[in-house]
């Protein structure tokens, strides 16, 4: 039976320090360059990640701490994230840079980003 745990999540943890756990196979993670259908995230400590979505519509759950903001770029996004015991969820629109995370909390706390929701 299919369990929809990423593939090679193991060896992405190790060398890109991304916590991949599962999703619908409709966003994968990508290198961030100018492709279509990108949603490209920046985090403290780290380089910008991006994944690629195809489809209608996307799922991919996920942990990674300390995202600051995304860009989105065919598709609109649902992220969810969370910042302590407290649940925070962030619409951004399409074709748009839109802080979420640490960079919209008035306090500056960080957030751990878990899900990552695509639709066009």
């Amino acid at each position: 039976m299919e369990d929809f745990s990423y593939p090679g999540a193991d060896r992405i943890l190790k060398e890109k320090n991304l916590k991949l756990k599962h999703g619908d196979g409709h966003i994968v993670l990508a290198e961030c360059d100018s492709s279509p259908n990108l949603l490209r995230f920046i985090a403290r400590d780290r380089a910008d990640f991006c994944f690629k979505v195809s489809g209608d519509s996307g799922y991919l759950a996920l942990e990674v701490p300390a995202v600051g903001g995304v860009q989105s770029h065919d598709y609109k996004a649902k992220v969810n994230m969370t910042v302590g015991t407290e649940k925070k969820s962030f619409d951004v629109p399409k074709n748009s840079w839109k802080g979420i995370g640490e960079n919209a909390d008035p306090a500056g706390r960080e957030h751990m980003l878990l899900e990552i929701i695509a639709s066009k």
